[in-house]
């Protein structure tokens, strides 16, 4: 890279990871708002998962759609991450003017995700093609602001501005706009590249091989609770701090910091991976995050000075790993098929997501708030059994350098 082109560095990957935390606040607007829509009228366990499982499934939709159809390199991503960005806001626009308990509002959280497809994958894009032997740093401060724009909405609702349970859907709409402007600044890298075409055929490659079918099971274990704790944490807090004779302003604020946290374990992770190991990493992040979702419902009843630090935690290893899977996979890949394994192991990863966030409230009304995330704790579990093997095989010197 050229010293002419390292202050476009500079300037580019703040402004991609500045529009990707604005325009990201769209995800989780239907979950920050939930406790407000419930107190408001009555919302079936169905609609109340659907909020946030409708966004998962637009996404996993679109996703493959726009790397069938080769999106990203026919259009300017730039353009392509400001119609995104647009069409998030524009489903939280629709969303305000309709019943809360109504499919149509489903299906505008189906519209945000979809949307969505075309602002996250897209601006991972942009950022690595600014890449000079430090990817995996970059994927790391994607996922932060991906962490963070998760965590956006919850931050939303703690000023009391008399906009209720629309709130994160207003102010989320309003940051998408401005990220569709935005990234219009940035530049891609010199390392913008077209991706090789999407094959189907690379779906029995990530079955059939060992090195590849461990990395996924690993992924989907941690996939298995990472949007479900999310997507939940809002509800489980207000009740929680509602039998500590807190207030929807402490749920709140708790929610945000222990989704918001997890951005500063990305980037730790991120550099850590590089050094230590991706199984290293992954196993460790996912024991620790396992063990924080069993102990969520021993400690339901103890005091915030420690059921707070112990949620803190949870939320910085319950996404620390994130990244290093995609790594993981992209290392192991043929090159060719490189971009196809990653779309269909971001694709199965969201579609588990989206079951998990729908099925929990079942168990939520079997065995209450108490143990709420108590079966999150299986995903990691298994995922650190999958790395672990992952770790053993010989195909694993090719991660990260040789750091296992």
């Amino acid at each position: 890279m050229s010293a002419a082109e390292a202050p476009h560095r500079t300037s580019s990957l703040f402004i991609i990871a500045l529009a990707q935390v604005l325009a990201l606040s769209v995800w989780f607007a239907g979950a920050a708002a939930l406790p407000g829509l419930v107190a408001a009228g009555d919302l079936s366990s169905f609609h109340q998962a659907a909020l946030t499982t409708a966004v998962q499934i637009g996404f996993v939709i679109a996703a493959l759609s726009s790397a069938i159809l080769g999106l990203p390199d026919r259009v300017d991503p730039r353009r392509l991450f400001a119609v995104g960005a647009t069409l998030a806001a524009l489903s939280n626009a629709i969303a305000l003017t309709l019943p809360a308990d109504s499919l149509a509002m489903i299906a505008t959280r189906l519209l945000a995700g979809a949307s969505l497809a075309l602002v996250y994958p897209v601006g991972m894009k942009l950022a690595v093609s600014w890449a000079r032997g430090d990817a995996g740093l970059l994927v790391g401060l994607l996922v932060g602001a991906l962490t963070l724009g998760s965590a956006a909405p919850f931050a939303f609702t703690l000023a009391d501005i008399g906009l209720g349970w629309q709130a994160p859907f207003i102010v989320s709409a309003v940051a998408a706009l401005l990220a569709a402007l935005i990234i219009l600044a940035a530049r891609a890298g010199p390392n913008m590249r077209a991706a090789p075409p999407f094959n189907p055929k690379a779906a029995l490659l990530a079955i059939k091989d060992p090195a590849l079918r461990l990395a996924n099971l690993g992924y989907l274990g941690h996939m298995w609770e990472l949007y479900a704790m999310w997507a939940w944490i809002g509800p489980f807090l207000h009740i929680y701090w509602a039998q500590q004779n807190g207030d929807a302003f402490a749920a709140n604020l708790t929610a945000f910091a222990v989704v918001a946290v997890g951005a500063i374990a990305s980037l730790i992770a991120g550099l850590a991976a590089d050094r230590y190991g991706r199984t290293t990493i992954t196993m460790s992040a996912m024991a620790v995050s396992g063990t924080c979702a069993l102990l969520s419902g021993v400690m339901f009843d103890a005091t915030p000075w420690l059921m707070i630090p112990l949620l803190l935690v949870w939320g910085m290893a319950i996404i620390a790993d994130s990244a290093q899977f995609s790594a993981a996979v992209s290392e192991l890949s043929p090159p060719e098929w490189t971009g196809t394994l990653l779309t269909l192991q971001t694709a199965m990863g969201f579609a588990l997501t989206a079951i998990i966030v729908q099925a929990l409230p079942l168990w939520i009304d079997f065995a209450g708030w108490q143990w709420a995330f108590v079966p999150l704790a299986i995903g990691p579990f298994l995922g650190v059994w999958a790395m672990a093997k992952l770790r053993q095989r010989p195909e694993a010197a090719k991660l990260a350098g040789g750091n296992r």
